[in-house]
């Protein structure tokens, strides 16, 4: 256990630090970062939708009704963010912190391995939606963290594990920045039932992106149950159908929190 773990005051100080110094590069490269909106650009690159109540183990649901508060709070700040060449989109920046002061109400979030209620919680599904539809195109990502552990059993999982992006404010961020010569927007907003989004362009692009995941699998190591997996992408020609090239994206290895199911692990 790391000692900012057994003593909360030296955490508190520890994250007081931390987000010292994202301020401190938010300020020395702020001519760079995204915050100007515009209208829905003509070109849509990938959408997504994601269920806005699901299964989570035994979580409390008063904590899922909270977070569908906290995506209608930070979906807007998000919504028609034009990224221009050479500009970079950050979570944070754009959201700020989640308070109480701004109707931020208490939802889940994970920490440490455990599931914990805190203001602003649930806010890693907006951060889960954007990761998936950038990962569907060629923005560069500049930060991604992931959790080193697997809370929950599936439950209606359609994406492969692995692929969301795990945010704490500020200084677990996600980031992305745009190399190309077309400008690039997320679209964010909710339904009755779904938090839904795309990512569009300015111009049509010369390939599209296709992400599948390989070598799936539960192991058991010194006691403990870990899944792992690795993520992949197609990259095809969009004037020929042609696969151009198979990338290597990231692989997964995560501690299991719940008992996997035989038939998982036969």
């Amino acid at each position: 256990m790391l000692l900012s773990q057994r003593h909360p005051a030296l955490y508190f100080l520890s994250v007081w630090e931390k987000r010292c110094r994202r301020h401190l590069k938010w300020l020395s490269l702020n001519k760079y970062y995204a915050r100007k909106k515009g209208s829905t650009l003509p070109i849509r690159v990938k959408p997504h939708q994601s269920v806005l109540i699901r299964k989570l183990g035994d979580s409390d649901l008063r904590l899922q009704e909270n977070k569908i508060v906290n995506l209608k709070i930070a979906a807007p700040l998000i919504d028609g963010i034009l990224m221009e060449p050479g500009q970079i989109f950050s979570f944070w920046r754009l959201i700020g912190r989640a308070t109480a002061k701004r109707g931020f109400k208490e939802g889940m979030y994970l920490n440490n391995g455990e599931v914990k209620e805190g203001v602003g919680g649930g806010l890693c599904q907006l951060s889960n939606l954007l990761f998936w539809m950038a990962l569907h195109s060629p923005l560069e990502i500049l930060e991604r963290h992931h959790h080193s552990f697997d809370p929950f059993p599936d439950s209606g999982r359609v994406l492969p594990f692995g692929t969301g992006a795990s945010v704490f404010y500020n200084y677990i961020d996600l980031q992305f920045r745009n190399n190309l010569p077309y400008t690039f927007q997320f679209r964010v907003w909710l339904t009755e039932k779904h938090l839904k989004g795309d990512i569009r362009v300015s111009e049509e692009l010369p390939f599209s992106y296709h992400v599948y995941e390989k070598d799936h699998r539960f192991s058991m190591e010194n006691g403990e149950y870990y899944r792992s997996n690795e993520i992949w992408r197609r990259v095809v020609d969009r004037q020929t159908g042609n696969t151009v090239r198979h990338e290597y994206l990231f692989s997964n290895h995560s501690l299991v929190k719940y008992l996997p199911s035989r038939d998982i692990l036969a």
